[in-house]
């Protein structure tokens, strides 16, 4: 072989880097042994993994937060970090939550040294807004994770995904099993742009798995853990049913708002958050809807049991799912076949070709913080620490035709509705209306809802009159005191930079 390698270079010299045959498994020698061959990438622990992928001091990590609080990895992994003497790595999960206050003694011992998140929760939240951290948390949208990943900002080195089944090659799902989160859009990222991937999966079916939301061809090694973690706690904590009498008048507004928008007619799309009155509105969408004989064309985004029971009666026609929100979500999208499991950079990420957030003519979404440029705060609590998350907040009120904010005016009687907002994550321009249950504000740049919504005899306001009946109600709140200290870094869903957190003063 060697002397037709001698002959090409001869006959031909501008042809290089050519290599002589030298056996049929010579770069597959895995083939060559039939348990090796199927079982090469079956892994005997986490640490047999991270040793394989090769991980190195300073390296980035990435997670996905599908379970939410019910997550059972991120802590794990970390840990076994840790024990293995890893520092100064950067932990890129899609989110972090409470379940996630275990990672301060590993920010503390210098184990996570950066952070990417969408947002986060608890006592790590409130740690990191008094200064735990030396280096600014970076915070982002769902969107706008995709991009700065495709940016090379965020440089995914390992990925380590928690999956309810997989197969030995690697073809997993968390559809079917018994942990199961439903949508994988976030881990879908993660499998496309990691150099190494890590499936950590609780069961080992039969090959092949499907559906396979993560594909044979993306994953490096698999490890078999005893649990991924507990479903019954991805709906709890932002992501609840509410039954509370003013999340339900706003949430009945919202849906008066919604029918006589202008976009209320048959196929139009919605999307609603995480927040109680966002999942609410719902409710009062079906008799509206069935009343007008419309079907909505499609929902999207984060799917709830209340957005499923509208895709079974009929009254939508398709699911696109990038987050189970709960567990009835889950099961519809193993079941049903109008429900769809979409990755976040199909969902929302402003670089992609299309994002269907962009298809989108209603969402609702909630709000901690409105101020009179009706600029929106979903991230830090009254009192400055970070509380919340940037999630899918930015992208699909950039996108949609229609943007409505649903919030209670006064929460503890600290006012919703402030001069500025502490924190800005998502900008006044792409919010068109405010819903509370002291009334609704329209954004002066939509004229036309605001007449509309006057037309159907709805209690409109301005923005400067709910603020005012806020602070009659409240008295002018007293500026949060700050230090000089960058603590987060807020990116807008393009990469750039819309606002800072700094570090409470106690």
């Amino acid at each position: 072989m060697t002397k037709i390698i001698d002959s090409i270079a001869e006959q031909y010299p501008q042809i290089t880097g050519l290599t002589a045959f030298s056996g049929a498994n010579t770069t597959t020698p895995y083939l060559a042994d039939t348990e090796q061959k199927y079982q090469r990438k079956m892994c005997e622990s986490i640490e047999d993994a991270i040793k394989k992928v090769g991980l190195k001091d300073g390296m980035t990590v990435g997670f996905h937060h599908a379970f939410r609080e019910g997550d059972k990895i991120i802590n794990l992994v970390v840990g076994i970090l840790a024990k293995m003497g890893f520092k100064n790595m950067t932990l890129a999960s899609s989110s972090l939550l409470s379940c996630n206050d275990y990672l301060i003694e590993h920010i503390k011992s210098g184990v996570i040294t950066q952070i990417y998140t969408s947002g986060m929760r608890g006592k790590l939240a409130d740690a990191i807004s008094h200064g735990l951290m030396e280096n600014p948390v970076h915070i982002h949208s769902h969107g706008g994770r995709v991009k700065l990943i495709q940016d090379g900002v965020i440089n995914l080195d390992v990925s380590f995904l928690a999956v309810s089944t997989a197969d030995e090659f690697g073809n997993a799902n968390s559809v079917t099993g018994k942990s199961r989160c439903g949508s994988l859009g976030y881990a879908m990222v993660d499998a496309q742009y990691a150099k190494k991937v890590v499936l950590l999966a609780e069961e080992i079916v039969a090959y092949p798995n499907h559906p396979a939301s993560i594909r044979q061809d993306q994953v490096d090694y698999i490890v078999k853990v005893d649990q991924v973690g507990d479903p019954t706690k991805i709906s709890v904590g932002a992501v609840r049913i509410t039954s509370n009498p003013r999340e339900l008048m706003i949430a009945r507004y919202a849906a008066e708002v919604i029918e006589h928008s202008g976009y209320f007619e048959d196929g139009f799309s919605i999307q609603t958050g995480s927040g109680a009155a966002a999942t609410a509105c719902t409710r009062f969408l079906e008799d509206k809807m069935r009343a007008k004989n419309i079907t909505a064309g499609f929902a999207l985004g984060g799917i709830t049991q209340s957005i499923v029971d509208l895709h079974q009666k009929g009254l939508i026609k398709v699911l696109l799912d990038t987050q189970s929100f709960d567990n009835a979500a889950g099961i519809s999208l193993g079941e049903n076949p109008n429900h769809f499991e979409i990755s976040t950079n199909y969902y929302a990420n402003p670089a992609a070709k299309a994002a269907a957030c962009d298809h989108l003519d209603i969402v609702i979404l909630s709000a901690l913080e409105i101020d009179l440029n009706f600029n929106v705060n979903v991230l830090t609590g009254s009192d400055g620490v970070m509380r919340g998350a940037s999630g899918g907040h930015c992208d699909t009120a950039a996108g949609a035709n229609l943007s409505i904010i649903v919030a209670p005016l006064i929460r503890s009687r600290i006012p919703t509705v402030i001069s500025k907002v502490t924190t800005i994550v998502t900008p006044g321009e792409s919010i068109d209306v405010l819903v509370t249950d002291h009334g609704i504000a329209v954004n002066p740049n939509r004229p036309e809802v605001a007449q509309r919504l006057k037309d159907a005899g709805l209690p409109v306001l301005t923005i400067e009159e709910l603020y005012q009946r806020a602070i009659d109600l409240t008295t002018e709140p007293e500026p949060i005191k700050f230090k000089d200290k960058i603590v987060g870094i807020v990116h807008y869903r393009d990469g750039s930079i819309i606002d800072v957190v700094r570090e409470v003063q106690d």
